[in-house]
């Protein structure tokens, strides 16, 4: 590589990181890709500058490039998130779930609320010991018709969220609506916080571990 292309090359690396929190480790014919899911997942509604944010716009359209670029050999999906816009959220779980090639999930700070169906999307997932994620019943802002066909979207959105989580992990569908409906763990609201080991012994994730374990998983699904 010139040194001209190698310029580029760096610049591109930091441009990604600035705008989308991603990067390609590795030789150009033998990559792993790291991208970030950080802060809140924005959905149709633009979030105030000052946030922290994953724009699913950004995120989908890189998901299939990696899947159709040959030189990247795995994903490796470092999460710390709060949560946020469901559907898009959803949507960016479903791309990874459906990628033929290793992906391989670490929850670092925390993997909350639409967070737990990111994390799980891997084909494995990993949790630092003290990384926490929190499960709870789906939120929803802005006005709320007090009808029953409301309620009745509620639920479904919920049953699809469930759904998910239970194909793309070993937990089980009853241990994760009572984790979601438990009302002794968290103040002022219903749900449940987990800790790496927690997350792990109910198997919602599958090894508590960091980046090292990630990429060494990575090379084994390679291989």
């Amino acid at each position: 590589m010139s040194k001209d292309e190698s310029k580029k090359e760096d610049q591109n690396q930091e441009n990604k990181i600035h705008d989308m929190a991603s990067i390609s480790v590795g030789d150009k014919n033998h990559k792993i890709y790291c991208m970030s899911i950080i802060g809140e997942i924005e959905g149709h509604m633009v979030l105030p500058p000052q946030s922290k944010t994953t724009k699913y716009e950004h995120v989908i359209p890189e998901l299939v490039r990696i899947e159709e670029d040959d030189s990247i050999k795995g994903l490796l999906l470092l999460l710390n998130t709060m949560g946020g816009d469901v559907e898009a959220g959803l949507a960016i779980a479903e791309v990874i779930a459906s990628m033929k090639k290793p992906t391989v999930s670490v929850v670092l700070g925390g993997g909350h609320s639409i967070g737990v169906p990111l994390a799980v999307s891997a084909k494995y997932s990993l949790i630092v010991p003290s990384a926490t994620m929190t499960i709870h019943p789906i939120r929803m802002n802005g006005t709320v018709i007090g009808v029953p066909q409301m309620f009745h979207y509620f639920s479904k959105v919920q049953d699809r969220l469930t759904d998910f989580v239970t194909r793309n992990s070993k937990i089980k569908e009853e241990t994760f609506r009572s984790l979601m409906m438990e009302t002794k763990k968290i103040a002022n609201d219903v749900g449940t916080i987990l800790f790496g080991e927690e997350a792990v012994e109910c198997g919602l994730i599958d090894e508590v571990g960091g980046i090292s374990e990630a990429i060494a998983q990575i090379e084994r699904m390679t291989k």
